[in-house]
């Protein structure tokens, strides 16, 4: 029996769960997504831990910048492990239903995760900032107890500045339709079901998104403009090069997570193909988690010879 189909349309009554139907429109073959979604779940708790243990392990990681990094992969586990099996059982076992309590706590990990991301990226661009601007500064500024006040700082903000969210959804009385086009419980998905006024809903998730999200990447981008700046001022070109490169990793994360955003914002804006925001919506909560690593260890010489040493390949270093 389909369990949508046990709602009625009585304005009286207080729906108990909600359908997660998938991605609009192609239902029917959803399920081979599956295996894509499955090698990046995978990738993706796995290659963070690899990164949290090679700092811990490697003396020479145990810097801010790397700090920060591990922090990082400890979010993207987070992130990663909070939608990625909802997702994947929906996929494999067409277990669509979710209660309310479960979807408004996805709600919350979700935006709590996103945010702190964001603040992380913001500590890692000022952190890049002082390193090239003031160099000088940088050993007695960018301590091990600044990164971790700053972490708790972050921690505690979006922490608690999110809890609104789904206290608010939660409030809203659903008593008709229960299905949501989506793989995962968006905050806008949900409430969009509601039968009463949303307009508080909508208030909070735009403010959160501008004075949260919208201030972070505002700061991260003059940081780098600030930082650009100063190195085209240098003379040396190996100078130049040099600075820049500690700054590439950060910038492919930052861009890809901005790139995804303005997509997302303005296709569903434009509400043309119902398929094109929620995928993308999935895929900024997917891919970055298990891609970060990927981007870091390429750029960063001192991590990929961290990772050789770990998995037993020292003796390639020097080739």
């Amino acid at each position: 029996m389909d369990t949508s189909t046990s709602v009625t349309y009585d304005s009286s009554l207080q729906i108990s769960q909600f359908i997660l139907m998938g991605l609009p429109g192609i239902h029917e073959w959803q399920h081979w997504l599956s295996l894509p979604l499955t090698l990046l779940y995978l990738l993706a708790p796995g290659a963070n831990l690899l990164i949290i243990i090679t700092i811990q392990h490697e003396t020479v990681l145990h810097e801010p910048m790397y700090h920060l990094l591990g922090i990082l992969a400890v979010v993207d586990i987070g992130l990663a492990t909070t939608i990625m099996p909802k997702i994947l059982a929906i996929f494999w076992f067409d277990a669509k239903a979710i209660s309310l309590p479960m979807c408004f706590a996805e709600i919350y990990a979700i935006h709590c995760f996103f945010c702190i991301e964001s603040g992380i990226f913001l500590c890692m661009a000022v952190d890049r900032y002082i390193a090239i601007c003031r160099p000088l500064q940088y050993p007695s500024i960018v301590t091990k107890a600044f990164v971790f006040k700053a972490t708790g700082f972050i921690v505690l903000k979006n922490g608690l500045l999110t809890i609104p969210v789904p206290i608010l959804a939660a409030q809203r009385h659903y008593c008709s339709r229960n299905e949501i086009e989506h793989c995962l419980c968006s905050n806008l998905g949900v409430i969009s079901l509601a039968c009463d006024d949303i307009t508080v809903n909508k208030f909070y998730q735009l403010m959160l998104a501008w004075v949260l999200v919208g201030s972070d990447m505002a700061l991260i981008f003059s940081s780098y403009a600030v930082i650009l700046h100063s190195v085209l001022r240098l003379n040396s070109a190996e100078a130049m090069s040099k600075a820049l490169s500690t700054c590439n990793s950060h910038l492919i994360l930052i861009l890809f997570y901005t790139g995804i955003i303005v997509l997302s914002v303005t296709h569903l804006a434009e509400k043309k193909i119902p398929l094109i925001p929620v995928f993308l919506n999935v895929l900024h909560n997917v891919i970055p988690p298990a891609l970060n690593p990927l981007a870091c260890a390429l750029r960063m010489h001192k991590l990929r010879l961290g990772f050789q040493r770990l998995l037993g390949l020292g003796q390639d270093v020097s080739k």
